[in-house]
Order: structure tokens, then sequence, then C-alpha cells
């Protein structure tokens, strides 16, 4: 059996195909949107890891990730996938449920208290830039629903930070501290 090798040497030159099948600049913003969503699921993954209680609600995040980065490789394509609101709807009742047992916060917070904490808060911060990413992209514009799902995965990843701080026991750092 021959080996499938992981290079094509299409890229060498700063290109790459989208889904669409459109070749495009490395640098082309629909190229960077793209990455940025490769990064923050990566980055989810390493939470993930970090704090294993919240592992399914990560992972479900992840494979909405793929759907809006194929959705943005697609250009507008029709493709065999959405992306609904009812994940958006989804995320705001994680949101709630972590949110339920934590204390108001009253104050800015010094991210990463703890390593849990740590990556979810840089995790909530790369969502903040593909957040970006995706919202500069225009023709065709962001597939319908990834805005607000980005903004609920962000402030998701806020409340999940502050429970694992809470969950080791480790006191929130208050920027009027």
């Amino acid at each position: 059996m021959t080996a499938i090798k992981l290079y094509t040497k299409k890229g060498d030159r700063g290109e790459t195909s989208l889904f669409s099948g459109r070749r495009a600049a490395k640098s082309d913003p629909r190229v960077a949107a793209v990455g940025d969503l490769d990064e923050l699921s990566a980055s989810l993954g390493l939470a993930r890891v970090a704090f294993p209680c919240a592992n399914d609600s990560l992972r479900r995040s992840q494979q909405a990730l793929y759907r809006i980065s194929a959705l943005v490789s697609a250009e507008g394509r029709k493709i065999d996938l959405a992306f609904e609101g009812a994940e958006v709807d989804a995320l705001e009742a994680e949101i709630d449920r972590a949110s339920a047992a934590l204390p108001p916060l009253r104050d800015f917070i010094y991210p990463g208290e703890g390593e849990a904490s740590g990556r979810l808060h840089m995790a909530r911060a790369i969502a903040r830039r593909a957040e970006r990413s995706i919202a500069a992209l225009e023709e065709p514009p962001a597939p319908e629903n990834a805005l607000a799902y980005l903004n609920r995965l962000s402030d998701l990843l806020f409340a999940l930070a502050r429970q694992a701080d809470q969950q080791s026991g480790r006191d929130e750092s208050l920027l009027s501290s």
C-alpha cells in the first residue's frame, strides 16, 4: 500500500484552494478567516484537555467551527451543509448553565489564574479574532448565524474560564484589586 503524502506543493507560491474551487492568495481575507477558525478549533482542543468537564461542549463547538469554515470556504456555493440558529440557542443554554453557579461579576478580571482558565481565556480571545475576520468578509458575506455563534462561543468560554478557576479553588484577580 502506498502512503498518501501530506504535502501537495500547490501552496508553495502563496496560494491555496478554497472549497468553492477558487485559487486564493494565502493573504486573502477569506483564507485568513478560515485560518482563524482552525486556530480557534485547535485552542478548544487544548482547553478540552485542561478542563475535561467541558469536553462535550467544546467538542460540539469544534464540530460547529468546521461547518462554519466549510461555508466560508464555499463562498456562497451551495453545499449540503447548514448552520442553524439552534446552534446559537444551544450555546446560550450552556452559558446560562455555566454562569448559574458563579458569583456576579462586578469588575474586569485578569485571565488565567490557572492553566485551564488560561487556555479557556486564550480560546476566548481567538474566538473574538475569528469573529472579526468573519465580520470583515464582504461578498459573499458571513454564513448566517456564524457571527452570533462566535459571539456566544466567546461568552461561553469566558463563563467556563471563571468556572475552571472556581472549581480549582482559585480566586479571580479583579482589576480593581
